[in-house]
């Protein structure tokens, strides 16, 4: 599978798909118009350890919401991304079995130098 997962009016989204050359021959999904499938994510959760490494507690809506004063547990986490876009850290990005979650410089370095070679 080579598909991206984010959001297209996210100036972030935007500047990572730029410096990653745009990623030809990636098929790319905007969550806000389509939610991320649950076996892709269940097969992130197996590749990350948890859910929670999927979730994004930068999203408005957790503060919003009072998730940021409960205790969440794994199902809650899941439950969350796939009821709420907002809360899938992004961009995901999926070349085969190697993957890359969220905006972290550290992240997005190394996918720009393992796809962009």
């Amino acid at each position: 599978m080579k598909k991206v997962f984010l959001l297209n009016n996210c100036g972030t989204c935007q500047r990572i798909m730029g410096e990653l050359c745009e990623l030809p021959g990636f098929e790319r999904q905007n969550i806000k118009e389509q939610n991320i499938q649950p076996e892709v994510l269940d097969w992130l959760k197996e590749k990350t350890g948890s859910y929670e490494a999927l979730f994004s507690k930068q999203a408005m809506k957790y503060k919003s919401l009072g998730l940021k004063d409960k205790h969440l547990t794994e199902q809650d986490f899941r439950n969350n991304i796939l009821e709420e876009y907002t809360f899938l850290k992004r961009p995901v990005i999926i070349d085969g079995e190697e993957f890359w979650v969220g905006n972290a410089p550290k992240t997005v370095a190394d996918a720009k130098e393992k796809l962009n070679n």
